[in-house]
């Protein structure tokens, strides 16, 4: 039985909407790689005004590419993140590589776009808790990021996703903990 989802979600191409149909009944929007063109950002905005548009690219720089031509553009967008070492098959790293429980898992935990900030960490915080400015912190970032499944990034982008999510200093003092 397939799952239902009454909004749209943004892919990078053909394959990925063969592999998503098989157990997610939505409509898809793909961007065609990462040279998105005018038209496709105009109908996803304007569709994102009326339906819950998620974005899921491949892991990769021109999956980043596509998320951030779209986030420049549109408001309101949802982000979700696979992981790229759940999306390897055959030397291919992309959406049409994972699988259906590694899928929806992503689909559970999205992120916003909006640039409301909800949380009330800072940079310092990070420092403090030993996920930037030391030797072992990139290894840190990478174990939060795919606990939350929020994708890869720097200090900056954890920092952007943790306040998005609400994540509290003891929260993420307890997530550390437990890595």
């Amino acid at each position: 039985m397939k799952i239902r989802f009454d909004g749209a979600i943004v892919v990078e191409g053909k394959s990925d909407v063969q592999f998503l149909e098989s157990f997610i009944d939505s409509e898809f929007i793909i961007t065609n790689g990462s040279e998105v063109s005018r038209e496709t950002i105009d109908y996803i905005s304007s569709l994102s005004k009326i339906k819950k548009v998620i974005v899921l690219t491949d892991p990769d720089s021109p999956g980043k590419r596509i998320r951030d031509v779209l986030d420049n553009n549109i408001k309101g967008l949802y982000h979700a993140f696979l992981q790229k070492d759940q999306c390897i098959k055959k030397h291919k790293v992309g959406v049409a590589e994972s699988n259906k429980q590694h899928v929806l898992e992503c689909l559970e935990s999205l992120l916003s776009n909006e640039d409301t900030q909800i949380g009330t960490l800072t940079m310092p915080d990070l420092y403090a808790l030993g996920l930037t400015g030391k030797e072992d912190s990139k290894d840190k970032r990478i174990k939060i990021m795919r606990k939350l499944h929020i994708g890869y990034g720097n200090a900056k982008t954890l920092l952007k996703r943790l306040n998005s999510l609400a994540i509290s200093y003891e929260e993420l003092e307890k997530m550390i903990e437990d890595i």
